[in-house]
C-alpha cells in the first residue's frame, strides 16, 4: 500500500517532532549538577563505564533516560537515578547535553 502525503501535512509532522519535547538547556544544565560524578558537566565521562553524553542526539537522549526511568532499560547506577526523573527533566538534560558542541581532530 502506498501513502500520499501532502506537503502541510509533512510540514506539520516536522514542527511537531522538532518541538515536541523542547527542553531548556538551561534548566538542563543546572539539573545536570547530579549527572557530573559519571558523565561530567560537561558531558564527557569522569569513569569507563559511563557513556559520554555530550553532543548525542536529543531524541536518543530522551528515549534513553525515559527507558531508565521506566526500567525498560537497567543499568545500576540509572535505575536509581532515573526514575525520580520528571519528563520536564528528561527534556531539560537531553536538551543540555545535546546541545554541548563537541569536536574531535585526528592525532
Amino acid at each position: 500500500m502506498r501513502y500520499r502525503w501532502s506537503v502541510p501535512i509533512l510540514l506539520g509532522l516536522a514542527v511537531y517532532a522538532a518541538g515536541a519535547h523542547a527542553g531548556d538547556p538551561g534548566a538542563g544544565r543546572k539539573k545536570a549538577i547530579q549527572c557530573q560524578t559519571c558523565h561530567g558537566l560537561d558531558g564527557l565521562s569522569r569513569i569507563p563505564e559511563a557513556p559520554n553524553l555530550a553532543g548525542q542526539p536529543e531524541i536518543y537522549l530522551r528515549k534513553a533516560l525515559t527507558d531508565y526511568k521506566t526500567g525498560a532499560r537497567r543499568n545500576e547506577m540509572m535505575s536509581v537515578v532515573a526514575p525520580s526523573l520528571s519528563e520536564a527533566d528528561i527534556d531539560d538534560l537531553a536538551s543540555y547535553f545535546s546541545s554541548i558542541r563537541i569536536e574531535v581532530t585526528p592525532p
